[in-house]
C-alpha cells in the first residue's frame, strides 16, 4: 500500500510502510533539532576558546539554574499549545485568542517574579551548587543577565509553541533562525570587543542571546499583525490577557505532569552538577563541553520517540493495534542504528570535537574525553527507553513512565554517584549516567511488556507527540527550551484544510 500524503506533505501515519513513515517523520524533526542546537554549541565554542575553562564552567552553572526555573512553566506552555491546537480544530478563533491571552497573562508575570527573585538570590543559588570559586564571579554575571532576559525568553518560547498549535511550523523556524543568526554574530563581537562593540566577556555572551531573542520576538509579533493572524491580539482582545479560570485550570491539569517530568530531570541534574563542581573548575568545564556532545547524541532518540507517539496514537485511534508493536520495533531498530553510529563517531573523534570547546592545549581536554568514554554509551539505552515511553504515552499512560524516571534519576543515578564515590572517585559520577539510563530502559521494557498501557485513554496525536518533548533534556541540561522541534508534519488532512482556509 502506498504512503498517502497531502499537498503539504503531511503524512497519514496509519497506512503504508511503517519504517518509511517513521523516517519521513523523524528525520526532519532530527534535522531541525540539530540546526537549532548548533547555536548553543557555537556559543560554547566562543566562550571556551576566548574566555577559558572558568567561563565555560560558569555557563554550565548558570544554565542549569535557568533550566530548572524554566521547567516550572514549560509544561504550562506545552499545555497551552495543545489547547490552541484543539481550538483551531474546532474553528473557534475566540477560544484561540482567549487561550493565548490566558497563557501570556499568566506566564509573563510569573516569569517577571522569578527573574526578580533569581537576581536577588543568584549568589545563594551558586553557593548551593558549590560553584568553583574561580568561576563564581563569572557565573554570577552570566546568571543575572539570564534572569533579566527570562520574561522575553519565555514569551518568545510561548509564542513559537502557540504558532505550532495553529499548525504553523514554518514561522517559528524562520524566527528561530533569525535569533540564532543574530546571536552568532553578536556573541564573539561582544565577548572580545570588535570595533564599536564593547569588550564585555561572559556578560556579552548572555546579553547577545537576550538581544537576539528580543529582536526575534518583536519581528514575530509584527509579522503576526501584518498577516492578520488569529494569534494577533487586537485592542478589543486585550481583555483576554486577564486569565480565564477555566482555561487556566485546564492548562494546569495538562501541564502539571509535563512540568513535573522536567522538574524531576532538572533537579537531578542540579544535584549532579553540585557533585561535579566539587571536583574543580577544570572538571566542570570538561563536563560542560561533554554536555554539548550529549545534546546531539540524544536527538535521534527524541525524534524517534515523538514519531512513535504520533504514529501509535493515530493507529490506536484507527483501531489498528496490529501495527503498534511493529512501530515500536522499528523505533528500537532505528534508535540502535542512529544513536549507535553517533556514539561510535564520538568515540573515534572525541578529542578533536571536544577541543573545539576547550582548545587543544587545555588541561580539561583529557578529562572531557574520559567523561565521554565512560558515559556516552548509555544513550543507546536512553533511546530504547524513550521509544517504549513514546509508545505508551500515546495511549495516555504517563504516570508510570514518570515514576520510572524518578526512580532512575534519584535512587539509581544519584544513589550510584554517592554510593560508589568512595570506591571509584569521580568515575562514579560519570558511570552514574549510563547506570540510570540502563535502569530506565529495563524498567521501560517491563512496563511495555507487562504494564496496563494498552487499556489507557488514547490521546490526540498532537498531544501524544508533544508530551514527548518534555523528556528531551534527560541527558543534558540545556538552558533554553526554544529548540522544541515542531511535531506538526503528521497532522490529519482535516486540520490542514482548516489551516489553509484560515490563511
Amino acid at each position: 500500500m502506498s504512503q498517502k500524503t497531502t499537498p503539504n506533505k503531511q503524512l497519514d501515519l496509519t497506512q503504508g510502510s511503517i519504517a518509511k513513515t517513521m523516517l519521513l517523520f523523524a528525520l526532519p524533526t532530527l534535522g531541525s533539532s540539530i540546526l537549532q542546537s548548533l547555536n548553543g554549541s557555537i556559543n560554547a565554542v566562543w566562550v571556551g576558546r576566548f574566555l577559558g575553562e572558568e567561563a565555560l564552567a560558569a555557563t554550565a552553572n548558570g544554565n542549569i539554574v535557568m533550566f530548572i526555573l524554566i521547567s516550572f512553566v514549560f509544561g504550562f506552555g506545552m499545555a497551552s499549545t495543545i489547547l490552541i491546537g484543539q481550538a483551531m480544530g474546532q474553528r473557534d478563533n475566540v477560544m484561540v485568542k482567549r487561550t493565548l491571552g490566558t497563557a501570556l497573562g499568566s506566564i509573563i508575570p510569573i516569569s517577571a517574579i522569578l527573574a526578580t527573585i533569581g537576581w536577588l538570590f543568584a549568589p545563594n543559588l551558586l553557593d548551593i551548587l558549590g560553584t568553583p570559586s574561580s568561576a563564581f564571579d563569572l557565573a554570577l554575571t552570566y546568571l543575572r543577565m539570564i534572569f533579566v532576559a527570562m520574561p522575553i525568553t519565555l514569551a518568545f518560547t510561548l509564542m513559537m509553541m502557540a504558532l505550532r498549535g495553529t499548525g504553523d511550523s514554518k514561522t517559528p523556524l524562520w524566527f528561530i533562525a533569525l535569533s540564532v543568526a543574530i546571536d552568532l554574530i553578536l556573541t564573539p563581537l561582544l565577548i572580545i570587543g570588535v570595533g564599536p562593540f564593547p569588550e564585555w566577556g561572559i556578560f556579552g555572551s548572555a546579553f547577545a542571546t537576550a538581544v537576539a531573542n528580543t529582536l526575534a520576538l518583536i519581528g514575530m509579533i509584527i509579522t503576526l499583525y501584518l498577516r492578520g493572524s488569529v494569534l494577533a491580539l487586537n485592542r478589543s482582545d486585550l481583555r483576554f490577557l486577564r486569565p480565564d479560570r477555566g482555561i487556566l485550570a485546564s492548562m494546569f491539569s495538562k501541564g502539571l505532569p509535563m512540568g513535573l517530568q522536567m522538574i524531576v530531570i532538572s533537579s537531578a541534574a542540579l544535584t549532579m552538577l553540585s557533585l561535579i563542581n566539587r571536583e574543580g573548575v577544570q572538571t566542570t568545564a570538561a563536563y560542560s563541553a561533554t554536555q554539548q556532545l550529549w545534546t546531539y547524541v540524544q536527538m535521534p532518540a527524541m525524534a524517534l520517540s515523538a514519531a512513535a507517539s504520533a504514529m501509535v496514537a493515530q493507529n490506536i485511534g484507527a483501531n489498528q493495534w496490529h501495527r503498534v508493536s511493529d512501530i515500536t520495533r522499528w523505533g528500537l531498530i532505528f534508535n540502535v542504528l542512529l544513536t549507535g553510529l553517533l556514539i561510535g563517531a564520538l568515540t573515534l573523534f572525541d578529542k578533536s570535537i571536544l577541543s573545539l570547546f576547550l582548545g587543544t592545549d587545555s588541561t580539561a581536554l583529557p578529562i572531557a574525553s574520559h567523561i565521554q568514554i565512560m558515559a556516552t554509551w548509555g544513550f543507546l539505552f536512553f533511546g530504547i527507553a524513550q521509544v517504549f515511553f513514546g509508545t505508551m504515552r500515546a495511549n495516555g499512560y504517563v504516570i508510570w513512565p514518570l515514576m520510572v524516571m524518578v526512580i532512575s534519576m534519584y535512587p539509581v543515578r544519584l544513589g550510584f554517584a554517592f554510593g560508589f564515590y568512595s570506591w571509584l572517585g569521580a568515575d562514579a559520577l560519570w558511570l552514574s549516567f549510563p547506570a540510570g539510563m540502563v535502569a530506565t530502559a529495563v524498567m521501560g521494557a517491563g512496563l511495555y511488556l507487562h504494564g496496563k498501557w494498552r487499556k489507557g485513554q488514547v490521546l490526540p496525536p498532537k498531544e501524544a507527540a508533544q508530551i514527548t518533548e518534555g523528556y528531551r533534556a534527560q541527558g543534558s541540561c540545556s538552558a533554553s527550551c526554544r529548540d522544541v522541534a515542531s511535531t506538526t508534519a503528521w497532522e490529519p488532512l482535516e486540520d490542514q484544510q482548516v489551516a489553509a482556509r484560515r490563511s
